[in-house]
Protein backbone atom coordinates (compact mmCIF):
# COMPACT_ATOMS: atom_id res chain seq x y z
CA UNK A 1 0.00 0.00 0.00
CA UNK A 2 1.85 3.31 -1.04
CA UNK A 3 1.78 5.70 1.56
CA UNK A 4 0.53 9.30 1.13
CA UNK A 5 2.09 11.88 -0.89
CA UNK A 6 3.78 14.49 1.97
CA UNK A 7 3.28 17.75 1.63
CA UNK A 8 6.10 19.46 0.41
CA UNK A 9 7.22 22.53 2.64
CA UNK A 10 6.69 25.98 1.39
CA UNK A 11 9.51 27.40 -0.83
CA UNK A 12 10.41 24.06 -2.28
CA UNK A 13 9.89 26.04 -6.24
CA UNK A 14 9.44 29.37 -7.10
CA UNK A 15 5.63 29.16 -7.37
CA UNK A 16 5.56 27.72 -3.12
CA UNK A 17 8.35 31.21 -3.09
CA UNK A 18 5.89 33.47 -4.50
CA UNK A 19 3.20 32.03 -2.35
CA UNK A 20 4.87 32.37 0.83
CA UNK A 21 5.78 35.75 0.65
CA UNK A 22 2.11 36.70 -0.20
CA UNK A 23 1.10 35.20 3.24
CA UNK A 24 3.92 36.89 4.67
CA UNK A 25 3.02 39.71 3.58
CA UNK A 26 -0.74 39.35 4.89
CA UNK A 27 -0.01 37.59 7.96
CA UNK A 28 3.63 39.59 9.24
CA UNK A 29 3.49 42.54 7.11
CA UNK A 30 6.46 42.04 5.62
CA UNK A 31 6.61 43.31 2.17
CA UNK A 32 7.00 40.82 -0.39
CA UNK A 33 9.62 42.83 -2.47
CA UNK A 34 11.93 42.83 0.77
CA UNK A 35 11.74 39.19 0.86
CA UNK A 36 12.61 38.44 -2.83
CA UNK A 37 15.50 40.55 -2.36
CA UNK A 38 16.73 38.44 0.09
CA UNK A 39 15.69 35.32 -1.44
CA UNK A 40 18.10 36.63 -4.70
CA UNK A 41 20.65 37.58 -2.86
CA UNK A 42 21.00 34.23 -1.28
CA UNK A 43 20.50 32.47 -4.70
CA UNK A 44 23.07 34.31 -6.33
CA UNK A 45 25.54 33.98 -3.31
CA UNK A 46 25.01 29.92 -3.43
CA UNK A 47 25.49 29.41 -7.21
CA UNK A 48 28.70 31.42 -7.25
CA UNK A 49 30.13 29.53 -4.16
CA UNK A 50 29.02 26.23 -5.87
CA UNK A 51 30.29 27.80 -9.77
CA UNK A 52 34.08 29.03 -8.13
CA UNK A 53 35.35 31.84 -10.88
CA UNK A 54 31.42 32.86 -11.78
CA UNK A 55 30.66 36.93 -10.86
CA UNK A 56 28.14 37.74 -12.48
CA UNK A 57 24.93 35.83 -12.33
CA UNK A 58 21.03 37.57 -11.97
CA UNK A 59 17.78 36.52 -11.47
CA UNK A 60 14.86 37.25 -13.37
CA UNK A 61 11.43 37.79 -11.95
CA UNK A 62 8.40 37.46 -13.26
CA UNK A 63 5.27 38.10 -10.44
CA UNK A 64 2.74 37.72 -13.49
CA UNK A 65 4.06 33.85 -14.09
CA UNK A 66 5.22 33.23 -10.93
CA UNK A 67 8.14 32.25 -12.19
CA UNK A 68 12.16 32.94 -11.07
CA UNK A 69 14.81 32.21 -13.53
CA UNK A 70 18.78 32.40 -13.04
CA UNK A 71 21.42 33.51 -15.97
CA UNK A 72 24.87 33.76 -16.09
CA UNK A 73 26.54 36.89 -17.59
CA UNK A 74 29.12 36.42 -19.91
CA UNK A 75 31.14 39.23 -22.03
CA UNK A 76 31.83 38.79 -25.54
CA UNK A 77 35.56 39.37 -26.28
CA UNK A 78 37.82 38.66 -28.91
CA UNK A 79 39.11 35.42 -29.30
CA UNK A 80 43.09 36.78 -28.75
CA UNK A 81 41.04 38.21 -25.56
CA UNK A 82 39.76 35.11 -24.47
CA UNK A 83 41.54 34.55 -20.75
CA UNK A 84 38.32 33.90 -18.45
CA UNK A 85 35.96 31.47 -19.99
CA UNK A 86 33.86 31.89 -16.50
CA UNK A 87 32.96 35.15 -17.14
CA UNK A 88 34.09 35.73 -20.86
CA UNK A 89 33.08 33.94 -24.34
CA UNK A 90 34.45 34.34 -27.82
CA UNK A 91 32.70 36.25 -30.32
CA UNK A 92 32.77 32.93 -32.50
CA UNK A 93 30.63 31.10 -29.33
CA UNK A 94 28.34 34.46 -29.24
CA UNK A 95 27.57 33.96 -32.81
CA UNK A 96 26.25 30.33 -32.15
CA UNK A 97 23.24 31.72 -30.08
CA UNK A 98 22.77 34.69 -31.91
CA UNK A 99 24.17 36.44 -34.94
CA UNK A 100 23.59 39.89 -33.45
CA UNK A 101 26.25 39.83 -31.17
CA UNK A 102 29.56 41.96 -31.00
CA UNK A 103 32.50 42.08 -29.32
CA UNK A 104 31.87 44.26 -25.65
CA UNK A 105 28.15 42.65 -25.81
CA UNK A 106 26.51 40.90 -22.55
CA UNK A 107 25.04 37.47 -23.10
CA UNK A 108 22.53 35.84 -20.45
CA UNK A 109 23.10 32.22 -20.23
CA UNK A 110 19.93 30.26 -18.39
CA UNK A 111 20.93 28.26 -15.61
CA UNK A 112 19.53 24.98 -16.45
CA UNK A 113 16.32 24.74 -14.42
CA UNK A 114 16.80 21.70 -12.56
CA UNK A 115 19.80 23.16 -10.53
CA UNK A 116 18.39 26.14 -10.14
CA UNK A 117 15.50 24.73 -8.84
CA UNK A 118 18.00 22.95 -6.37
CA UNK A 119 19.47 26.59 -4.92
CA UNK A 120 16.01 28.23 -5.16
CA UNK A 121 14.64 25.47 -3.14
CA UNK A 122 16.85 24.89 -0.20
CA UNK A 123 18.06 28.56 0.32
CA UNK A 124 15.03 30.19 -0.80
CA UNK A 125 13.21 28.55 2.28
CA UNK A 126 15.89 29.09 4.12
CA UNK A 127 15.55 32.88 3.93
CA UNK A 128 11.99 32.49 4.11
CA UNK A 129 12.66 30.96 7.86
CA UNK A 130 14.72 33.44 8.54
CA UNK A 131 12.59 36.41 7.42
CA UNK A 132 9.86 34.79 9.91
CA UNK A 133 11.98 34.78 12.35
CA UNK A 134 12.97 38.16 11.94
CA UNK A 135 9.77 39.18 11.66
CA UNK A 136 8.89 37.60 14.47
CA UNK A 137 11.69 39.58 16.23
CA UNK A 138 10.74 42.99 14.91
CA UNK A 139 7.38 42.80 15.62
CA UNK A 140 8.38 41.82 19.33
CA UNK A 141 10.59 44.38 19.99
CA UNK A 142 8.26 46.87 18.36
CA UNK A 143 5.64 45.92 20.73
CA UNK A 144 7.76 46.11 23.66
CA UNK A 145 9.84 49.50 22.99
CA UNK A 146 6.14 50.92 22.70
CA UNK A 147 6.08 49.91 26.22
CA UNK A 148 9.03 50.79 27.43
CA UNK A 149 8.70 52.65 30.99
CA UNK A 150 5.24 50.81 31.57
CA UNK A 151 4.08 48.58 34.22
CA UNK A 152 3.57 44.74 32.58
CA UNK A 153 2.79 41.62 34.24
CA UNK A 154 5.04 39.07 33.95
CA UNK A 155 4.66 35.06 34.89
CA UNK A 156 7.62 33.28 36.56
CA UNK A 157 9.13 30.41 34.39
CA UNK A 158 12.58 29.73 35.86
CA UNK A 159 14.72 30.94 39.03
CA UNK A 160 18.45 30.48 38.48
CA UNK A 161 19.79 28.83 42.02
CA UNK A 162 23.28 30.09 41.14
CA UNK A 163 22.84 33.76 40.92
CA UNK A 164 18.98 34.27 41.96
CA UNK A 165 17.94 35.46 38.33
CA UNK A 166 14.27 34.80 37.34
CA UNK A 167 13.06 34.00 34.19
CA UNK A 168 9.50 35.67 33.34
CA UNK A 169 7.95 35.17 30.34
CA UNK A 170 5.82 38.76 29.43
CA UNK A 171 3.06 39.01 26.71
CA UNK A 172 0.89 36.42 25.22
CA UNK A 173 0.98 34.23 21.56
CA UNK A 174 3.28 35.22 19.20
CA UNK A 175 4.28 38.67 20.54
CA UNK A 176 5.19 37.03 24.17
CA UNK A 177 8.65 37.35 24.98
CA UNK A 178 11.05 36.00 27.77
CA UNK A 179 12.79 38.89 30.26
CA UNK A 180 15.04 38.44 32.75
CA UNK A 181 14.58 40.02 36.23
CA UNK A 182 18.60 40.11 37.13
CA UNK A 183 18.75 39.33 41.00
CA UNK A 184 20.34 42.81 41.75
CA UNK A 185 16.31 44.55 40.23
CA UNK A 186 14.37 42.11 42.61
CA UNK A 187 13.85 43.82 45.86
CA UNK A 188 15.15 42.60 49.01
CA UNK A 189 13.61 39.69 50.95
CA UNK A 190 10.95 39.06 48.20
CA UNK A 191 10.67 35.38 47.49
CA UNK A 192 9.59 34.84 43.97
CA UNK A 193 8.15 31.20 42.66
CA UNK A 194 7.52 29.20 39.52
CA UNK A 195 3.79 29.88 38.47
CA UNK A 196 3.97 33.26 40.04
CA UNK A 197 2.47 36.75 38.57
CA UNK A 198 5.00 39.45 38.91
CA UNK A 199 4.14 43.64 38.19
CA UNK A 200 7.36 44.84 36.45
CA UNK A 201 8.85 48.08 35.17
CA UNK A 202 10.25 48.07 31.62
CA UNK A 203 13.33 49.90 32.04
CA UNK A 204 15.03 49.49 28.15
CA UNK A 205 14.61 47.23 25.30
CA UNK A 206 17.50 46.58 23.31
CA UNK A 207 18.09 44.48 19.93
CA UNK A 208 20.33 41.51 19.91
CA UNK A 209 21.36 38.72 17.88
CA UNK A 210 19.34 36.22 19.59
CA UNK A 211 15.91 38.63 19.28
CA UNK A 212 14.66 41.85 21.61
CA UNK A 213 16.21 41.84 25.36
CA UNK A 214 13.47 43.65 27.56
CA UNK A 215 15.46 45.08 30.42
CA UNK A 216 13.04 45.12 33.66
CA UNK A 217 13.19 45.67 37.66
CA UNK A 218 11.01 45.85 40.73
CA UNK A 219 13.05 48.38 42.15
CA UNK A 220 12.95 51.14 40.28
CA UNK A 221 11.37 54.13 41.19
CA UNK A 222 9.38 54.29 37.61
CA UNK A 223 7.20 51.34 39.04
CA UNK A 224 5.86 53.11 42.19
CA UNK A 225 4.63 56.16 39.80
CA UNK A 226 3.21 53.88 37.23
CA UNK A 227 1.49 51.91 40.44
CA UNK A 228 -0.27 55.35 41.41
CA UNK A 229 -1.08 56.06 38.12
CA UNK A 230 -3.14 53.03 38.23
CA UNK A 231 -4.81 53.60 41.46
CA UNK A 232 -5.35 57.29 41.22
CA UNK A 233 -7.12 58.71 38.41
CA UNK A 234 -6.16 62.18 39.16
CA UNK A 235 -2.61 61.48 37.93
CA UNK A 236 -3.60 59.30 35.45
CA UNK A 237 -6.04 62.28 34.21
CA UNK A 238 -2.89 65.20 34.72
CA UNK A 239 -4.33 66.85 37.48
CA UNK A 240 -1.82 65.72 40.22
CA UNK A 241 1.76 65.57 38.85
CA UNK A 242 4.55 63.13 40.56
CA UNK A 243 7.56 65.71 40.68
CA UNK A 244 10.04 63.48 42.16
CA UNK A 245 10.81 59.92 43.55
CA UNK A 246 13.14 58.43 45.88
CA UNK A 247 13.04 55.04 46.55
CA UNK A 248 14.54 52.09 48.33
CA UNK A 249 13.20 49.00 47.43
CA UNK A 250 11.51 47.13 50.19
CA UNK A 251 11.69 49.40 52.77
CA UNK A 252 10.80 52.83 52.11
CA UNK A 253 9.73 55.19 49.40
CA UNK A 254 9.36 59.21 49.71
CA UNK A 255 7.27 60.58 46.96
CA UNK A 256 6.73 64.68 45.92
CA UNK A 257 3.64 65.40 44.03
CA UNK A 258 1.78 68.78 43.45
CA UNK A 259 -1.26 69.83 41.76
CA UNK A 260 -2.02 73.60 39.63
CA UNK A 261 -5.61 73.17 40.81
CA UNK A 262 -5.71 74.72 44.51
CA UNK A 263 -9.01 72.78 44.61
CA UNK A 264 -7.09 69.81 44.79
CA UNK A 265 -4.79 68.03 47.78
CA UNK A 266 -2.44 66.46 45.58
CA UNK A 267 -1.87 64.34 49.04
CA UNK A 268 -5.35 63.26 50.28
CA UNK A 269 -6.00 62.45 46.03
CA UNK A 270 -2.91 59.88 45.87
CA UNK A 271 -4.04 58.69 49.71
CA UNK A 272 -7.28 57.94 48.69
CA UNK A 273 -10.23 57.30 50.85
CA UNK A 274 -9.45 55.87 54.83
CA UNK A 275 -5.98 55.14 52.66
CA UNK A 276 -7.53 52.74 50.07
CA UNK A 277 -5.15 53.58 47.10
CA UNK A 278 -1.67 54.18 48.75
CA UNK A 279 -2.59 50.82 50.92
CA UNK A 280 -3.07 48.79 47.20
CA UNK A 281 0.47 50.20 46.77
CA UNK A 282 1.71 49.29 49.71
CA UNK A 283 0.37 45.61 49.54
CA UNK A 284 1.56 45.49 45.85
CA UNK A 285 5.05 46.17 46.89
CA UNK A 286 5.59 43.53 50.05
CA UNK A 287 4.77 46.48 52.66
CA UNK A 288 6.89 48.73 51.34
CA UNK A 289 6.45 52.19 53.27
CA UNK A 290 5.29 55.13 51.67
CA UNK A 291 5.82 59.02 52.27
CA UNK A 292 3.47 61.16 50.15
CA UNK A 293 4.78 65.19 50.58
CA UNK A 294 3.69 68.25 48.96
CA UNK A 295 6.53 69.33 46.08
CA UNK A 296 6.94 73.24 46.28
CA UNK A 297 8.85 75.46 43.88
CA UNK A 298 10.49 77.01 47.65
CA UNK A 299 13.29 74.64 47.99
CA UNK A 300 13.27 75.54 52.01
CA UNK A 301 9.64 74.45 52.39
CA UNK A 302 10.17 71.46 49.93
CA UNK A 303 13.39 70.15 51.93
CA UNK A 304 11.20 70.62 55.55
CA UNK A 305 8.72 68.70 53.59
CA UNK A 306 10.90 65.87 52.55
CA UNK A 307 12.36 65.37 55.64
CA UNK A 308 8.59 64.06 57.26
CA UNK A 309 7.98 62.56 59.57
CA UNK A 310 10.42 65.18 61.48
CA UNK A 311 9.38 68.54 62.34
CA UNK A 312 11.70 71.61 60.63
CA UNK A 313 12.39 74.67 62.51
CA UNK A 314 14.65 76.24 60.27
CA UNK A 315 15.85 75.33 56.86
CA UNK A 316 19.42 77.57 55.55
CA UNK A 317 20.29 77.91 52.06
CA UNK A 318 23.85 77.76 50.94
CA UNK A 319 24.74 80.46 48.91
CA UNK A 320 26.75 78.25 46.66
CA UNK A 321 25.92 74.80 45.31
CA UNK A 322 22.80 72.99 45.82
CA UNK A 323 23.40 72.49 50.02
CA UNK A 324 21.36 73.42 52.92
CA UNK A 325 21.53 73.26 57.01
CA UNK A 326 18.02 72.11 58.42
CA UNK A 327 17.65 72.43 61.98
CA UNK A 328 14.95 69.72 63.89
CA UNK A 329 14.11 69.59 67.51
CA UNK A 330 16.97 67.66 69.75
CA UNK A 331 14.51 65.10 70.17
CA UNK A 332 13.31 64.54 66.60
CA UNK A 333 17.23 64.65 64.94
CA UNK A 334 17.21 60.56 65.50
CA UNK A 335 13.69 60.64 63.32
CA UNK A 336 14.81 63.00 61.00
CA UNK A 337 17.59 61.24 60.41
CA UNK A 338 16.22 58.01 60.26
CA UNK A 339 17.15 54.40 61.04
CA UNK A 340 20.70 53.90 59.17
CA UNK A 341 20.59 57.65 57.59
CA UNK A 342 17.63 56.43 55.74
CA UNK A 343 15.13 59.58 56.10
CA UNK A 344 17.56 61.86 55.73
CA UNK A 345 19.23 59.52 52.75
CA UNK A 346 15.81 59.49 50.64
CA UNK A 347 14.95 63.40 51.32
CA UNK A 348 18.38 64.28 49.81
CA UNK A 349 17.54 62.29 47.07
CA UNK A 350 14.04 63.09 46.58
CA UNK A 351 14.96 67.34 46.36
CA UNK A 352 18.39 66.93 44.99
CA UNK A 353 20.20 68.78 47.71
CA UNK A 354 22.73 67.65 50.29
CA UNK A 355 21.58 68.15 53.65
CA UNK A 356 22.96 68.91 56.65
CA UNK A 357 20.83 67.98 60.08
CA UNK A 358 21.27 69.78 63.40
CA UNK A 359 19.79 69.76 66.93
CA UNK A 360 18.02 73.12 67.42
CA UNK A 361 20.46 73.97 70.35
CA UNK A 362 23.12 73.97 67.90
CA UNK A 363 21.88 77.24 67.19
CA UNK A 364 22.16 78.79 70.72
CA UNK A 365 25.53 77.12 70.63
CA UNK A 366 26.48 78.39 67.64
CA UNK A 367 25.41 81.55 68.74
CA UNK A 368 27.12 81.17 72.14
CA UNK A 369 30.65 80.46 70.46
CA UNK A 370 30.27 83.25 68.20
CA UNK A 371 29.56 85.55 70.90
CA UNK A 372 32.68 84.31 73.03
CA UNK A 373 34.52 84.90 69.83
CA UNK A 374 33.39 88.30 69.44
CA UNK A 375 34.24 89.06 73.29
CA UNK A 376 37.73 87.44 72.85
CA UNK A 377 38.58 89.48 70.27
CA UNK A 378 37.62 92.89 71.82
CA UNK A 379 39.73 95.14 73.62
CA UNK A 380 39.54 95.14 77.72
CA UNK A 381 38.51 98.82 77.83
CA UNK A 382 35.62 98.36 75.25
CA UNK A 383 32.14 96.77 76.46
CA UNK A 384 30.19 94.73 74.03
CA UNK A 385 27.05 96.57 71.87
CA UNK A 386 24.88 94.31 73.97
CA UNK A 387 26.10 95.26 77.32
CA UNK A 388 26.24 99.33 76.28
CA UNK A 389 24.20 101.53 78.37
CA UNK A 390 21.70 103.53 76.21
CA UNK A 391 23.06 106.63 75.11
CA UNK A 392 20.67 109.85 75.50
CA UNK A 393 20.40 112.15 72.60
CA UNK A 394 21.53 115.59 73.27
CA UNK A 395 19.81 118.67 71.64
CA UNK A 396 21.56 122.13 71.09
CA UNK A 397 18.98 123.92 73.50
CA UNK A 398 20.47 121.40 76.63
CA UNK A 399 24.30 121.97 75.57
CA UNK A 400 23.62 125.78 75.88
Amino acid sequence: MRGKKQKEPVGINPAGIFEALEMLEKERNIPQSFMMDKIIQAITAAYKKDHEGVENVIVDVDEVHRTLKMFVQKTVVDEEDYVDPYNEMTLEEAKTLSAKYEIGDIVNLPVDNTEFGRIAAGNGKQVIIQGLREAERGMIYDEFTSKQHEILTGVVTRIDPRNGNVSLRIGTGTESTEALLMSGEQVPGEELEEGMHVRVYVVDVRRSTRGPQVLISRTHPGLVKRLFELEVPEIYDGIVEVRSIAREAGSRTKMAVWSADENIDPIGACVGPKGQRVGAIVEELRGEKIDIIKWSEDPAEFIAAALAPADVVDVRMSEEGKACRVLVPDDQLSLAIGKEGQNARLAARLTGYKIDIKPESFREDEAAAVEGASAEEAPVDEVPVEDAPAVETVSEDTAQ
